[in-house]
Order: C-alpha cells, then sequence, then structure tokens
C-alpha cells in the first residue's frame, strides 16, 4: 500500500517521508531534487497533510490550479516595487505555507525570503509543527539565497523546511550540506499509464507519452500549445540541419515574434527533448519523447553528425542561460540557426 494517498511513482522517497512521520525523527530542511512535475511539491503537500491534517486546504495551495497560476500571471503585471511590497505566498492552511517564484523572470526574491523569515518565528496555530514549501529554489537570485541560509543556520524547532529544484545543483553547496537530499527519478511508462487511467485523462495515451515520466506534466498539458510550440522547434532544427530553407523558418516564427508573452523557456524545454531523440535516433535507436512525430526527427538526425547535435545542445544550454534576461528571442533563435547550419557548412568545405 502506497505510504500516501494519491501519490504515483519514487515510492522510496515516499516512503522515507512516511517513516519520518512514524518515528517522529524528522529533518529540518529537507531538499527533493528532480524534473519539473515529476511530484516534488505534490509530495510535499501530501507530507504536510499527514502531519498537520487539514488536506482539502493544503490542496488548495498547488500552483497548478487555474486560480493561482491566474494569480501568479497576474502578478507578472505588477511593477517590481509593488512585488516588494506584498510579496507571494500560498497559505490556506495557517501551518503550510508555499512561497513560489514571482514577477515576469519568475524569481524568488530576497523580499520572499525575509517575509519567510519573519514567518519561520510564529508557533503553530494546532499541533507542534508547520511546514514551509519553497518551490523552486533554484530560481533564487544570490540575496534571496544569502538570506535563506541565515534560516537554515538556527532554524525554530517547530520548522520544517522542503525546497524543491530541478537540477540540486544549482543551489549554493551551503543549502545543500545543511539539508537532506532526495532525488526523485521520472516515473516508468507502466506508471504514468497506471496515473491516466486512474485520471481518467482525456487523450491519455498522447499526454503519457509527451509528459516524459512527469505527471504533473501530463494533468496541466495544454495539448494543442505544446504541439504549436513543438512544431517552431522542429522548424529551428530543420533550418539549422539544412533540410529547408531558412525562408521557411521566418515563416515558422512569425506567429512566435508577435507573442509578447509567450515564453522562451517553455519552447527551449521541448528543444531539450527533440534533440534527445535526434541522438537517439543518430546512434540507430528509436525516438522516445516524441514518437508521434519520428519520421521529422529522423530526417534531422540523417542530415546531421555527432558535432551538430553537441552544438545545438550547447546553444540551446546558451539560450536557457539568457532566458531570465531581455533579449530578442527570434533575434536568438534566427542567431542558433545560423549557427547551426554554419556549422555543417564548415565541416563541408
Amino acid at each position: 500500500m502506497p505510504p500516501f494517498d494519491n501519490f504515483w511513482g519514487n515510492a522510496p522517497v515516499a516512503e522515507a517521508l512516511a517513516q519520518m512521520i512514524g518515528s517522529a525523527r524528522i529533518p529540518q530542511t529537507i531538499l527533493l531534487g528532480g524534473p519539473e512535475g515529476v511530484g516534488k511539491a505534490t509530495l510535499v503537500r501530501r507530507f504536510a497533510a499527514e502531519l498537520l491534517g487539514g488536506a482539502a486546504k493544503i490542496e488548495q495551495d498547488d500552483l497548478s490550479l487555474p486560480a493561482n497560476v491566474d494569480l501568479v500571471e497576474q502578478r507578472e503585471k505588477l511593477p517590481a516595487d509593488k512585488r516588494g511590497e506584498d510579496p507571494l505566498l500560498f497559505s490556506t492552511h495557517p501551518d503550510f505555507v508555499t512561497f513560489a517564484p514571482d514577477g515576469p523572470l519568475r524569481q524568488l526574491s530576497i523580499q520572499q525570503m525575509r517575509l519567510l523569515k519573519e514567518r519561520a518565528q510564529f508557533k503553530p496555530l494546532t499541533g507542534s509543527h508547520r511546514v514551509f514549501l519553497i518551490d523552486h529554489l533554484d530560481r533564487a537570485n544570490e540575496q534571496a539565497a544569502n538570506s535563506l541560509l541565515k534560516v537554515l543556520e538556527e532554524p525554530p524547532d517547530h520548522l520544517i523546511l522542503f525546497a524543491t529544484a530541478e537540477n540540486l545543483y544549482d543551489l549554493l553547496p551551503t543549502i545543500r550540506s545543511r539539508s537532506i537530499v532526495f532525488p526523485m527519478t521520472r516515473l516508468s511508462d507502466e506508471e504514468m499509464q497506471s496515473f491516466v487511467h486512474y485520471r481518467t485523462l482525456e487523450d491519455g495515451e498522447t499526454r503519457s507519452m509527451l509528459a516524459e515520466g512527469c505527471p504533473g506534466m501530463a494533468v496541466t498539458l495544454d495539448l494543442d500549445k505544446y504541439c504549436e510550440r513543438r512544431n517552431l522547434m522542429l522548424a529551428l532544427l530543420e533550418c539549422g540541419a539544412g533540410i529547408v530553407p531558412f525562408a521557411s523558418w521566418i515563416q515558422a516564427s512569425e506567429s512566435f515574434s508577435n507573442r509578447k508573452t509567450e515564453k522562451l523557456d517553455l519552447h527551449l524545454k521541448i528543444a531539450y527533448g527533440i534533440l534527445e531523440d535526434i541522438l537517439m535516433l543518430w546512434q540507430g535507436s528509436t525516438a522516445w519523447r516524441n514518437r508521434d512525430i519520428s519520421e521529422r526527427i529522423s530526417r534531422i538526425s540523417g542530415a546531421v553528425n555527432f558535432r551538430w547535435i553537441e552544438r545545438a545542445i550547447a546553444a540551446v544550454d546558451e539560450l536557457a542561460q539568457l532566458v531570465r534576461r531581455n533579449i530578442q528571442k527570434t533575434i536568438a533563435l534566427d542567431a542558433v540557426i545560423i549557427e547551426l547550419r554554419n556549422q555543417l557548412q564548415g565541416e563541408c568545405t
């Protein structure tokens, strides 16, 4: 029997957390690392519900709920000083508090960490514990991360602090060293199929495939938008591989350039998946993540070499580093295509 109701995958991590509650030996700082949507924040909410009670209230702070998504998006329009005066947090249950990335750059701010430090001193309303969740701690700026360290050095006895990150090594070593760390992995195909069947998700098979082992993504995925973004990244890589002319890319990217609020980082995550499948096909295996468009991916893999794939991954890495700055999205993507085409041409001369 699973240790927490309605939680899928990563049984060893869930069991370890459940045993902590059962033994009343709970570390004060716990880090959960793994891909977005794999269930890190969900597991924290299940843990808090078991420890604190009030599961229905705790679930209202699920950041994927439409009302919470709308709130975060609305705050993007606020000037920085207004967000600083009213730092973002969610706390429907008085003893469970969630701090989430805020603003157009989706970062955790120094003001949020100061508020965390202030609220950490408050005694539990009921019971003996309070649980704080810092979601996406890897998006904390340097000031915020350093401010959090002061809380970790001497946390109040009643405080249990969870933090999540996609890449634990993006965090300060001093934060990792003060925490119990649990890496979480993608779910197996069988686990994903069980999950989508249990949730009776529409287009469950497609969602299971595109979610790449992450149940949260399977639930929240907007299939139309996802396919639109994937087609754009495919067009970019096809043009970079010399399969189609640059003019066809200009036509594909026009609508993207007109959507000022469309986030480039959402496209880059899809690009990584396509590049992984290109590499798999280039090595003689089969596409794993994008099986429904394997023919298009196969044409790219047949037109490029390993150095091109390596350069393409590096180019996406560079864009990922720049994505939180005020860069011109279409110009940046144009530059990637030119660089990849030059890579192939340079090896042919």
